[in-house]
């Protein structure tokens, strides 16, 4: 019995998964649960199990093809035996079928998140010319159109001159080539194209950084972005953290600083719903749920675990959160589920650390949290009723939030009652 197996669902909102590497051939012997297929996703890279066990028949996808979810992927013959088997003479891909449609239509396959693109800038999706696989439009083509970087025209137009493509988007594999500057709007100020020198080094996008480019400028695009600042005293957080953090440790908890600011953003969150939100069509959602997103640097780029139910944990919990999914991101074990859900980002500096920087929200979320280095400073202090001069650890922090749907009264009284948890230092650890 042939049984299909189909490009699985890795995470909320994912909409396609790109083949990076299939482990098996046609004609090969697989138990169920054995790897079957790497597939890489804007979230992770996640190796898939087999679903049955038997013999190998048809790959329907070649590697670094990008597949919608629930298409036919392979087909496995679970009444198959290894020796009846035949193997290909060579590991060739079957061309996956078209998938049937009740009725033909002209619009390319696009996703939804082109759609949204189109809807948002009033553009006709079949008048954008795709440069993906099989006519696809993809997100860089929206967004070009979008910015007038591509004149848009009809398939049945009439013939003309070509034009340059837009630059290949993330579903595609990538060749290196010389970078060129990216077309400019008819009329705007145009730069000129790149003319390597020598001791220059071109480094092209891998995957991840193509991800996270993409992400950054549909995040500008969408949300018009607004800063805020606050100074906050750490001085009771330090204190507190001090008298705690040794016992934490000989239980394996790392007490940081980010664990307190989770913590007191998690509070205000719950304070300040319109934070904790994200933008539909024509309306926006205050999410119950509070998951706070926290960026994490690695070696192939930053990733931004989940840590869930925020609001529910202690200082503690937030710590030992924190530090696992921080650790699986580093050692690469971190799985699709880990990066889904987020509803507020918190960015922190690390331990090379700056005096503030205001930080692009990650969408969908509608604000992030940037948090400065923590550095002794002098301060007032009101002692006995009489101003005196301290020297405090002070840190300062940026917070950028989504203007269609957060007003600034909104965004200041969020970020002045994280400043006055801090402040107050009254947390349970």
């Amino acid at each position: 019995m042939a049984v299909p197996v189909v490009m699985p669902q890795l995470g909320e909102s994912v909409v396609e998964g790109t083949i990076t590497r299939w482990h098996v051939k046609p004609g090969d012997t697989i138990a169920k649960d054995q790897i079957l297929v790497t597939v890489s996703t804007d979230k992770a890279d996640t190796d898939v199990p087999s679903p049955v066990g038997g013999v190998v028949t048809k790959l329907l996808a070649a590697e670094q093809a990008v597949v919608p979810v629930n298409v036919p992927i392979a087909e496995i013959d679970t009444a198959a035996s290894a020796s009846a088997a035949k193997p290909a003479a060579a590991p060739a891909v079957t061309p996956a079928a078209p998938a049937p449609a009740a009725a033909p239509s002209r619009e390319p396959p696009t996703t939804p998140v082109v759609r949204k693109i189109a809807r948002e800038n009033d553009l006709d999706v079949s008048a954008i010319k795709g440069s993906g696989e099989n006519g696809r439009v993809t997100r860089d083509d929206a967004l070009a159109a979008a910015a007038g970087k591509v004149v848009a025209t009809p398939a049945a137009a009439p013939s003309r001159p070509a034009t340059p493509p837009p630059p290949p988007s993330v579903e595609q594999p990538r060749q290196s080539a010389p970078a060129q500057a990216p077309a400019a709007p008819r009329g705007g100020f145009s730069v000129k194209p790149y003319v390597q020198a020598p001791g220059d080094e071109i480094v092209p996008f891998n995957r991840r950084r193509r991800i996270i480019a993409d992400h950054m400028v549909y995040s500008k695009h969408v949300s018009p972005h607004v800063y805020t600042f606050a100074e906050i005293d750490m001085h009771k957080v330090s204190r507190l953290r001090e008298a705690r953090k040794d016992a934490l440790k000989a239980e394996g908890v790392s007490l940081t600083f980010l664990s307190f600011i989770a913590a007191a953003t998690a509070k205000a969150l719950r304070e300040n719903p319109v934070l904790n939100a994200r933008v539909l069509d024509d309306s926006y959602v205050k999410i119950k749920q509070i998951n706070l997103g926290v960026a994490v640097e690695t070696p192939g780029g930053l990733l931004v675990p989940v840590v869930r139910d925020a609001d529910e944990l202690t200082v503690k919990g937030l710590a030992k959160g924190i530090d696992t999914v921080a650790r699986k991101a580093r050692d690469g074990k971190i799985e699709a589920d880990d990066l889904a859900g987020s509803t507020f980002t918190i960015s922190n500096p690390g331990t090379k650390g700056n005096f503030v920087g205001a930080a692009v929200i990650s969408q969908p979320n509608v604000a992030i949290l940037r948090t400065g280095e923590i550095v002794k400073r002098p301060v007032v202090v009101e002692v006995d009723g009489v101003d005196t001069i301290a020297i405090h650890p002070v840190m300062f922090v940026a917070l950028s939030y989504d203007h269609r749907i957060v007003d600034g009264v909104a965004a200041n009284n969020f970020l002045y009652r994280i400043t006055e948890i801090l402040e107050a230092g009254q947390f349970e650890v």
